[in-house]
């Protein structure tokens, strides 16, 4: 075996970020430089679940354990009896650690600080995120005056160590779409933003953002990021993809988060809502989040499979969306990185393993309710429908006697077949609906109250047309029927192992004591303060929404895999701030966030930061980036005066492509697209099917929804271009907003020209920009000019007929300019 040779110190620090390289001064520390070197290198063979030639490098006992032939892997403070390095100086191939035919090389430096770790001690620490969030010593700012809250404070030191300044503060018009675009997914109106631009208060900007947080397109905005998290659709999932009836679950989310519902109550609703004491109807609404799991409705499946994979997918969103942990390798196996075992996964599984649901077609249980328009209109129809009995109790007090005698008096032979059935019955043998039927066709025969009968008849009949719809929820199985959970081994439902008990994994605080191991304990753990990871994961999906970027980089995995936050301490003092003092408010969590001067700086960058700094992870500036695929709809609808403020419901079909396909077992995947107010709903509200969702949206990032989505990527395609040119829902929104130029924009084509940009960006266009819109419009306008018809079409399909007097010639000129706004970077992207 070859001795390993010292490198020097002149090592070069090539592959690290430039502004995350580990200094050689400071002491090596094993949570920030060591263990990623590990985990990425060493764990898939020297892990959790495999430890080959017994060694097991995650913890300090493994590590520092005698091995065959009394060699040590490690040996703390002795670098030349650690085997470690030995393996890893190598240049033998067959001795190299990592292996060489695994694909991995550990970089110079990364070598290096394994000898200086070892060197100084080899000290193992907890990962940062199993450890419960301290509360960071906040840096004073250098410059007071400009650092709104602490947030600015830990940036601005952040920068500082940098070598960076923020930039400077963007103007009125800009953060007035910023905010409005973060909180509602809508720009502002004008008429907000003109009260905001009037606003001379020291705290415009403060009201201006509570303003908007007052709207009602906030939980909307909200509700789509969480509806990803949920795997929120209205298909059941896999080949014959049935419709589901489960959108009161979506109303839920957005009512919760426009009332400002605190997120450890939201958490415990959704998880556990069923289980509370004497549970509301929307508590047993909410638990419709683990009831977004798929169905499998095709012949010959076999029910309990499927059941068994739910309650996988429940057991893996739960952890992965309140807490960062991707624990679905443990499903099959110990987990390979973070200290989580199959048999704690099976655990966790057992808590999941006693609801009622079983893979059915009509998804039962199901809660059955009224949508709140129903329940509006129901409830005036009982009202008129009791008005008119008391005004026939009042007319004709004696009706009763009087249908006993016309009973007995009648020629049945003479009457209805259906009334001959019912007087062929002794009144005391009739159901209900033969009592009213009959009652109702005699009271049809007095002349006196022929009319009111009538009017009570169409009543009850509209009232009884309103039924109410059904909603999958979580139920307990009763007590005597409890199932037994067993590991599956490799995963295999079939191939059961020992019996396990409900809980959780060992190296988190245990479940609440004196309370059953049910789905109630469980999200009462996640919210406990004693969990390192639910406010850390909460408000790092918060930041990354507003900021582009999350302050972990990896949201969907806080484990030994992620990716090390560049800002801990801000990380963990929003946490705890979200936690302990904003008593888990969210909307006062958002208000914090976009207030900071972080938020409020100028989005411009400059050469030199965008090569340094891509991605703003330092927040040198302010966020940029493109909108979400719910916005980009919603704002261009919103822009033209087309976006329908309805709110809630069932899902809607907005026009789409017709590709003529079917499921392979179920039905087709066009459909007849609604009309009037549907047409134009927020994005939010689309029919979401699984197998087939909306195409435009899909070109812009958002998921089918098959499986928790932790967060978007944001692609960048030539499709995406074609959709916002020619899709029809943009085509209208163009449409729209060349009416709204001409009717609102004033007399000269240069106001009108103005006037549109304005709506689409908030702010003044400059003369460069406003000049070669009206040479757009004059252009096309004179082209347009050559054929009448072609005009007209532009002007009215798909949007339909011009308002009277409105010139086609004229619309088809500004449709154009519409189309060409709506297609800016900068209306795409929110700066």
């Amino acid at each position: 075996m070859k001795n390993w040779v010292l490198l020097s110190t002149l090592v070069l620090f090539t592959g690290a970020p430039a502004f995350a390289q580990p200094g050689k001064t400071k002491k090596v520390s094993f949570a920030k430089d060591i263990q990623p070197i590990l985990s990425a290198n060493c764990f898939a063979c020297h892990g959790p679940d495999l430890k080959k030639s017994g060694l097991r490098l995650d913890s300090a006992e493994g590590a520092f354990a005698k091995l065959r032939g009394g060699i040590h892997a490690i040996v703390p403070g002795k670098v030349k009896d650690s085997e470690l390095l030995v393996r890893v100086f190598s240049d033998e191939p067959s001795e190299r650690m990592p292996p060489p035919k695994g694909g991995k090389e550990l970089k110079p430096y990364e070598k290096e600080l394994l000898k200086r770790w070892i060197e100084e001690g080899a000290e193992y620490q907890v990962h940062w995120a199993f450890q419960v969030p301290k509360e960071p010593k906040i840096p004073l700012p250098k410059d007071p005056l400009k650092a709104r809250s602490p947030i600015d404070w830990f940036i601005g030191a952040k920068l500082a160590a940098e070598g960076l300044t923020p930039a400077p503060e963007a103007d009125r018009p800009t953060l007035a779409r910023r905010v409005a675009l973060d909180l509602t997914g809508l720009p502002p109106t004008p008429e907000m933003v003109a009260r905001f631009l009037k606003d001379t208060r020291p705290d415009a900007y403060e009201k201006y953002v509570e303003e908007v947080l007052k709207s009602p397109a906030y939980g909307e905005r909200w509700a789509h990021v969480w509806l990803d998290l949920a795997r929120y659709a209205d298909s059941n999932g896999y080949a014959e993809d049935q419709p589901r009836t489960i959108w009161k679950y979506r109303d839920w989310v957005i009512d919760a988060i426009n009332k400002n519902l605190p997120f450890d109550q939201f958490t415990i609703e959704q998880l556990a809502g069923d289980l509370l004491p004497s549970p509301t109807p929307d508590q047993l609404i909410a638990t419709g989040f683990h009831r977004n799991t798929l169905t499998n409705t095709e012949g010959g499946t076999n029910d309990e499979e499927y059941r068994n994979i739910a309650i996988v997918d429940r057991v893996n969103t739960t952890f992965a969306v309140w807490m960062g942990l991707t624990v679905s390798c443990a499903q099959c196996h110990n987990h390979k990185y973070d200290p989580i075992s199959q048999e704690e996964y099976y655990n966790a599984f057992a808590i999941f393993n006693q609801t009622e649901d079983s893979d059915q077609r009509d998804n039962t249980p199901n809660y059955m309710s009224l949508s709140s328009e129903d329940a509006k209109r129901k409830a005036e129809l009982d009202g008129q429908l009791a008005g008119l009995n008391k005004e026939l109790a009042k007319r004709a007090p004696d009706l009763d006697a009087r249908q006993t005698k016309w009973e007995k008096e009648i020629e049945k032979a003479k009457q209805p077949k259906n009334i001959q059935a019912i007087l062929n019955l002794a009144p005391a043998k009739r159901n209900p609906a033969q009592k009213n039927e009959i009652s109702s066709f005699f009271r049809g025969t007095i002349a006196d109250i022929k009319d009111l009968n009538a009017q009570i008849v169409k009543t009850k009949a509209a009232a009884d047309a309103i039924k109410p719809v059904p909603t999958p929820v979580m139920k307990e199985l009763p007590a005597g029927k409890k199932r037994v959970t067993k590991i599956h081994i490799r995963g295999d439902w079939l191939n059961l192992g020992k019996e396990v008990s409900p809980g959780i994994p060992s190296m988190f605080h245990g479940l609440p004591k004196g309370m059953p191991a049910d789905r109630l304990a469980l999200a009462k753990w996640i919210v406990d303060p004693a969990n390192p990871l639910t406010s850390r994961v909460a408000v790092n999906r918060y930041w990354e929404q507003i900021m582009g970027a999350g302050l972990v980089n990896t949201p969907e995995d806080f484990g030994l895999r992620s990716e090390l936050p560049l800002h801990p301490e801000l990380l963990d003092w929003l946490a705890i701030e979200f936690q302990r003092n904003l008593k888990w408010d969210v909307k006062k969590l958002l208000t914090l966030i976009v207030t900071s001067a972080t938020y409020r700086q100028d989005s411009k960058v400059t050469p030199a930061l965008y090569e340094r700094d891509p991605e703003n992870r330092l927040f040198a500036r302010g966020p940029r980036f493109r909108s979400s695929a719910e916005t980009i709809r919603d704002q261009s609808l919103f822009v033209a005066g087309l976006l329908s403020p309805t709110m809630g419901g069932p899902s809607v079909r907005p026009p789409q492509p017709k590709f003529g396909l079917s499921a392979a077992f179920g039905p087709g995947t066009d459909w007849t697209n609604d009309t009037g107010d549907n047409k134009h709903r927020r994005g939010l509200y689309t029919y979401w099917r699984r197998t087939t969702p909306y195409p435009s949206m899909v070109t812009f990032d958002a998921p089918a929804r098959t499986v928790c989505t932790i967060a978007r990527p944001r692609t960048n395609t030539p499709l995406q271009a074609l959709v916002t040119l020619n899709d029809p829902c943009f085509v209208e929104a163009a449409q729209g907003l060349a009416r709204r130029m001409m009717k609102d924009g004033g007399a000269t084509v240069r106001a009108k020209a103005a006037h549109g940009f304005r709506l689409c960006l908030v702010r003044d266009p400059h003369e460069k920009e406003l000049t070669r819109l009206v040479s757009l419009y004059e252009a096309t306008h004179a082209e347009l000019a050559k054929n009448a018809k072609d005009a007209a079409k532009l002007a009215t399909d798909p949007l339909g007929p011009l308002p009277a007097g409105m010139d086609a010639l004229d619309a088809a000129a500004w449709t154009v300019v519409g189309n060409v706004l709506l297609n800016l970077d900068e209306f795409l992207v929110k700066r």
